[in-house]
């Protein structure tokens, strides 16, 4: 099965080009002829925001040719660390000096080819590797087989409704697991894709909505926080009828003035939860259920199904019971490859996966999320939840703007964006109230704006550096 649906269509919002129907399956099966003959292993897809990066996801797809969807903007030491790992047998998109067992090349534009003929041949199902550490944790390849990218792309366009009238814009990197979702999720119900690369905090981004017409929106918890400074009012975008949330909780108060907005204006908004390991949505609040689930992060994707294990390693799906949430669906991921051996290896999962999220079931089967198994500090010895530290900030009253939290030692470092001493010391004495602790556990630091991962998710790893 393709990517590629009836009427599927590629809009270049920098020059209004289009590509569609027979021209666009004629450039994506060429593509796919040339990657075919690269020798054996996977391929290395240096992935911008760009028509060109599409389509030669697209060819590869196609040609069944395993490809790993790259940042064009990552540091060269890292790319060579990657090539070095994995052996692909090219780079797509890498200009420059080529590393040694390499020549430069052209492969839907310039890359560096293998010159060995030989190396590891990918397991058959194999279809994308996604890198990942979230914001925490070093990097690997996500293992993703071809039926689950495509039972995912499925089951979001029949959740969110997804027809050939809809024309989604590239508002999150393509290399992103929820960019890569929104992409397939259009292109397989024969959607149209407008690809603009200044995202929704450029002026020129807004006028694409306008110019092309375009439908829904799809952002991060990030991107509303700067919508909201903004002042964003979809009654000004006549057009655009869905706005989508994903890549993290947004706080509530902003999912009901959204959620207010977008109802006023006559359109929907859709709040959901999903991992890269599970290609990656798992689950979709309705939006007609949206303020009365307030929180939640929805049921289950069709064809998927939620469990929760207990501290004494059982699984239940009673109604309240907190603990480590586990998903079952089609669109979990073969395993992880940090290695080019490990890219011949089958699915190892079954099906299933451990999200490392603790959370609970309601009498519905709405999920909610009430932290995260690994986001945990330490102040003076007593272990704390750093999601819900955070939560705590937000839901303080301050006037606080964006929060991030991460351990130092035995204290935690919370980072406020652009916040004054009198604010910073405030939410110390609030955590320190709150928590029964002592104040000097807690320190508050300003940042001019927080460092940020390309999915626009906080990047943690960079203010751990910093604490």
């Amino acid at each position: 099965m393709s990517l590629l649906g009836d009427g599927a269509r590629l809009v270049d919002a920098a020059d209004g080009t289009e590509l569609a129907g027979e021209d666009l399956r004629t450039r994506v099966a060429g593509l796919a002829a040339e990657l075919s003959a690269l020798p054996v292993g996977v391929v290395f897809a240096r992935t911008a925001v760009d028509v060109p990066s599409v389509l030669r996801y697209l060819g590869a797809f196609t040609a069944g040719r395993p490809v790993a969807l790259l940042d064009a903007g990552q540091d060269r030491e890292v790319l060579l660390a990657l090539v070095a790992a994995f052996r692909p047998a090219a780079v797509l998109g890498a200009d420059g000096d080529a590393p040694d067992g390499y020549r430069p090349g052209e492969v839907g534009g310039p890359a560096w080819v293998r010159e060995a003929a030989d190396g590891v041949e990918p397991h058959p199902d194999l279809a994308v590797l996604l890198p990942t550490s979230g914001s925490t944790g070093n990097p690997k390849f996500v293992r993703l087989s071809r039926a689950a990218v495509l039972s995912n792309a499925e089951a979001i366009a029949e959740v969110l409704d997804v027809d050939a009238a809809e024309v989604a814009p590239t508002s999150l990197p393509l290399h992103y697991s929820y960019g890569m979702s929104v992409l397939n999720s259009h292109l397989l119900r024969g959607a149209t894709v407008v690809v603009e690369a200044t995202g929704v905090m450029g002026r020129p981004f807004w006028q694409a909505v306008a110019d092309h017409k375009i439908t829904s929106l799809a952002g991060v918890p990030y991107h509303y926080e700067m919508l909201k400074r903004l002042r964003f009012d979809p009654a000004k975008y006549p057009s655009l009828r869905t706005i989508t949330q994903a890549g993290g909780k947004l706080r509530e108060d902003l999912v009901t003035e959204f959620n207010d907005k977008m109802v006023a204006a006559g359109g929907r908004m859709f709040v959901m939860y999903g991992q890269t390991e599970a290609a990656p949505r798992m689950a979709t609040v309705p939006a007609g259920k949206l303020a009365e689930k307030l929180g939640s992060a929805g049921p289950a994707l069709p064809g998927g199904a939620f469990a929760i294990r207990t501290e004494d390693g059982a699984e239940t799906t009673e109604p309240g019971v907190v603990g480590e949430v586990l998903y079952r669906g089609p669109n979990v991921m073969m395993g992880y490859a940090e290695s080019e051996a490990e890219l011949a290896d089958g699915d190892s999962r079954g099906g299933v996966l451990e999200t490392g999220d603790l959370g609970r079931l309601d009498e519905d089967g709405y999920l909610f999320i009430t932290g995260r198994l690994k986001r945990i500090g330490k102040v003076f010895g007593n272990r704390v939840n750093l999601d819900d530290l955070e939560q705590l900030v937000r839901a303080s009253g301050l006037d606080t703007g964006v929060v991030a939290a991460v351990p130092a030692g035995d204290k935690v470092v919370v980072w406020l964006e652009d916040r004054g001493a009198d604010t910073r010391k405030a939410v110390a004495r609030e955590l320190a109230e709150r928590l029964h602790m002592h104040v000097s556990g807690f320190d508050v630091r300003e940042v001019d704006a927080l460092p940020l991962l390309a999915s626009g998710k906080v990047d943690y790893r960079s203010l751990e550096g910093r604490a």
